[in-house]
């Protein structure tokens, strides 16, 4: 069989397991939940929550795929027990589901993309308005580029971790950081702006309540990528004196970073011009191609060049998280069917490709694509999102906190005693149980239970 591969330097592992979390909800979800939940102050609590559940989950992930050097769900089974690998195939099924859906999305950002550079995008906010609409009803547009997107991650994955995955990680994500900052620093220099920074990041301790805290936490859960498996699979390409603590740590303050750069950029633009941004696509393709045609209007090609940027962004977010969605799946074919890389790559590909094509034709041409009263695409993001993720991130904890050897884990966590363990103590009282705990409370949160 080919040579699984590694990473070939720390920062190919930041980066790529960086890249792997951040993604379009980093950019269109955090922000406006932290400025619709006390702004400054919701930031705190979503980095204790942060430290509380996605760290922890993060190292124990970590630990599992790099002990066993394999795909996710052989990874789970060698733990101990045979039964274990359920967990790992459950991860390997989220992400395939996931990626078909998310091909979507991504699959509009490229159109956006696309019609930016086009000068397609300028008009009025019926305009803008009416361009979704059009597009997205269309019964074979979204679905060329949501097939188009997989196919560019396909080219990705098909090279190989060290080839492929590292080295476009290394390339993506400083650019991603590169278009952030600029779009940031365009937008905070508009009339207006600071109201949108105040919105953002003036804390508004009156509006702390449990609620507050359970949103956090369940932002700090989905933005981590907990329970997809794809932590467990970049974690088996990690070299042995990788510290799992430290990268976890680096990974979750870069994927943090990220998002509050992100609602840097877009309510200044949007406060600027008495626009008051709402959450999911809408934000992106509805509501910000108005704003930035309104916050830049006396300077053109300052106007065409903030959207043609933005929508780069939106790309390369989407395409690191992709490659990471993708690598799941192709890691177990690979080594499960012993087929070749490339074979294996393909056999995700053509799965994903026809998720993305029934998902797209369910909330554009034929939404009579329905399942239990919803579109198809919507369907995939509840199972993912409110059953399969909680799941898989809480059998998770149980197993490492409860079933395994102990002794196991603290040779992985101390790299077998070759670094400090201080906290190893803290990490299993957490994974114990305030792991469980928060993922619990995730859960009925998102069924209006609490």
């Amino acid at each position: 069989m080919e040579s699984r591969g590694n990473f070939g330097s720390r920062l190919g592992v930041i980066l790529a397991t960086a890249g792997s979390a951040i993604g379009l909800g980093n950019i269109w979800r955090f922000p406006f939940t932290t400025g619709q939940n006390g702004g400054a102050a919701f930031i705190l609590i979503y980095f204790v929550c942060v430290v509380l559940l996605g760290i922890p989950g993060m190292v124990s992930e970590f630990i599992v795929g790099r002990r066993a050097q394999t795909n996710a769900a052989r990874a789970y089974g060698s733990l101990g027990r045979k039964e274990w690998r359920f967990v790992g195939y459950l991860g390997i099924l989220t992400s395939t589901i996931i990626l078909g859906f998310y091909a979507v999305v991504a699959g509009w950002c490229l159109e956006y993309l696309y019609a930016a550079i086009a000068g397609q995008l300028k008009g009025d906010a019926a305009y803008v308005l009416n361009y979704f609409q059009t597009f997205s009803s269309d019964p074979v547009k979204p679905c060329l580029w949501a097939v188009a997107f997989v196919l560019i991650t396909h080219l990705v994955v098909a090279l190989g971790v060290n080839k492929g995955i590292e080295r476009v990680s290394k390339l993506l994500m400083p650019l991603l950081l590169l278009l952030l900052v600029l779009l940031v620093f365009a937008s905070c220099l508009l009339p207006g702006a600071m109201a949108g920074i105040d919105f953002l990041l003036k804390p508004d301790f009156s509006k702390m309540t449990g609620d507050v805290f359970l949103e956090a936490l369940g932002q700090a859960f989905f933005s981590l990528s907990l329970g997809t498996a794809c932590l467990c699979t970049y974690a088996s390409y990690f070299k042995s004196d990788t510290n799992l603590l430290r990268s976890s740590i680096q990974i979750a303050l870069l994927d943090s970073g990220i998002a509050i750069l992100a609602g840097l950029m877009i309510f200044p633009a949007a406060f600027s011009v008495g626009v008051q941004p709402d959450s999911g696509p809408s934000l992106i393709f509805i509501t910000l191609p108005n704003v930035f045609q309104q916050a830049f209007a006396s300077f053109p090609w300052n106007g065409y060049i903030i959207s043609c940027l933005f929508y780069a962004l939106l790309v390369f977010a989407a395409l690191t998280s992709t490659i990471s969605m993708h690598e799941i799946g192709t890691a177990f074919f690979h080594e499960e069917l012993h087929l070749p890389r490339n074979r294996a790559t393909w056999i995700l590909t053509v799965v994903c490709s026809l998720i993305a094509v029934f998902c797209s034709l369910s909330v554009g041409a034929y939404t009579d694509l329905q399942v239990f009263g919803m579109s198809l695409m919507d369907f995939c993001d509840f199972l993912t999102a409110k059953l399969m993720l909680p799941t898989g991130a809480f059998l998770t904890s149980i197993v490492m906190g409860w079933l395994v050897n102990r002794q196991m884990v603290k040779d992985e966590f101390t790299n077998h005693g070759t670094i400090q363990g201080s906290f190893f103590t803290a990490y299993m009282f957490s994974i114990r149980y305030i792991v469980p705990l928060c993922i619990l409370l995730v859960f009925l949160h998102q069924f209006g239970v609490l």
